[in-house]
C-alpha cells in the first residue's frame, strides 16, 4: 500500500502564500503510528472552520490536513488492540493540529488513540456526534459527578444551537433535567425545543447589565460560548450550582465578581476533551450510544462532501451553523 495514494484536504503554508486544496497524497507521507484507518467520515467544528479559514493559529506546521475527528475501518494493524476490519473513532490527541488531520481518506495514527466504534452505532452517527458530542457528553458527566442532579432547578446551554450546545441539549433533555437553550438565534427556537429544550432564550439576556448577584435560577450550566456570556451566567446560578465550561466562541476572557464563588459556593469545571485518558473516552462512548437515539443523532446533522469544507468553515466561524456538520471524505 506504500505506492498507493489518497485524497486530502490540505492546508499549504509554504512559499510565502496560503492554499487550501483538495490533493492526492502518497501513503509513504502519512506520519508514523500502529494503526492505518481508512477513513469514512469526519467533522466541521469550529476549531477546525480556524483552521481552514486561517483565522485561528490551530495548526502547528504545513502541508497538514485539518479534522480534529475521523471515524472509519482499521487496514492495517500492528497493536493487538484492533485488527484489520474494525471500526473505530478517533477525536483529539492533537490530530488535525499537530498530526494529520480527519480530511484525509486514510490516516495512520496510534493506536491508544482509538475507540472502537460503540456498538449499534453506525460510522456517519459516530462523527454526527465527534468532538462536540464528546465534549457536551464530559460536560454532563462534570455536572453529574458535581452534584446537578435531574428534577430541580433548570440548567442551562449556552451557544445552544450549534455543535457541542446541540447535543448538550439533548443529552441533559433526556436525562430528565429541565434545559434552558440560550441563542442569538432565536429563529432556531423549534429545533431546540425538538431536541428537548424546555424554553429557550435570547443570550443578549446573559451579557445584559446586572447586578453581580441576581435571583437564583441555574442548577447548572454548559457554556460553550466563554467571554461576556459565561461572565453572565454566574450572576443567577444558584446555591452550589455548577458551571462546565468548554468553549471561547465569544471570547477568551470573562469578566464577574467573586459573590458567586463566596457567597453561594458556585463552581466552575474547565471541560477539555483532546488528552482524556482512554478509560473515560470508552465511558463516554458508551454512554452516549446508550442516551441518544439513532433519529435524534440524524435530527442534528447535515452531511457535506470534503470540497465543500472551505464554504463551510466560512460560515461556521461565524457562528452560522446548526446542529452537526459531517464531511463525506470520499464524496
Amino acid at each position: 500500500m506504500s505506492d498507493e495514494t489518497f485524497r486530502a484536504l490540505v492546508v499549504d503554508e509554504s512559499g510565502g502564500s496560503r492554499r487550501v486544496e483538495v490533493r492526492d497524497v502518497p501513503v509513504s507521507d502519512l506520519p508514523p503510528g500502529e494503526v492505518l484507518v481508512r477513513v469514512a467520515y469526519s467533522t466541521l467544528n469550529f476549531k477546525d472552520g480556524l483552521a481552514v479559514t486561517g483565522k485561528g493559529k490551530i495548526l502547528r506546521s504545513t502541508p497538514m490536513a485539518p479534522g480534529i475527528d475521523f471515524a472509519g475501518t482499521v487496514v492495517e494493524s500492528a497493536s493487538p488492540q484492533f485488527k484489520p476490519g474494525d471500526q473505530v473513532v478517533l477525536t483529539g490527541w492533537g490530530v488535525g493540529e499537530r498530526h494529520w488531520g480527519g480530511y484525509s481518506q486514510l490516516n495512520r495514527v496510534k493506536a491508544d488513540w482509538l475507540v472502537p466504534l460503540p456498538e449499534g452505532m453506525s460510522l456517519r452517527q459516530a462523527m454526527a456526534i465527534g468532538t462536540a458530542g464528546f465534549t457536551a457528553m464530559l460536560c454532563v458527566q462534570a455536572l453529574e459527578r458535581h452534584g446537578v442532579k435531574p428534577g430541580g432547578r433548570e440548567v442551562l446551554v449556552t451557544g445552544a444551537a450549534g455543535g457541542v450546545g446541540s447535543v448538550a441539549v439533548a443529552l441533559l433533555a433526556r436525562a430528565g433535567y429541565q434545559v434552558v437553550a440560550a441563542t442569538g438565534r432565536l429563529q432556531e427556537e423549534e429545533y431546540l425545543k425538538s431536541l428537548g429544550a424546555a424554553s429557550v432564550i435570547d443570550r443578549a439576556v446573559l451579557t445584559a447589565p446586572g447586578r453581580p448577584l441576581e435571583t437564583e435560577r441555574w442548577a447548572g450550566a454548559v457554556d460553550t460560548v466563554g467571554g461576556a456570556v459565561l461572565g453572565g451566567i454566574f450572576r443567577s446560578v444558584a446555591y452550589y450550582g455548577v458551571v462546565a465550561a468548554c468553549g471561547n466562541a465569544g471570547g477568551a476572557e470573562f469578566t464577574t465578581s467573586v459573590f458567586p464563588f463566596i457567597l453561594r459556593g458556585v463552581q466552575l469545571i474547565g471541560v477539555e476533551s483532546v488528552m482524556v485518558p482512554p478509560e473515560q473516552r470508552r465511558e463516554a462512548w458508551a454512554r452516549i450510544a446508550r442516551d441518544l437515539p439513532g433519529d435524534l443523532i440524524d435530527r442534528l446533522t447535515q452531511v457535506i462532501p470534503m470540497t465543500a469544507v472551505p464554504e463551510y468553515s466560512e460560515t461556521i466561524t461565524r457562528g452560522q451553523v446548526r446542529g452537526r456538520i459531517v464531511v463525506d471524505v470520499n464524496a
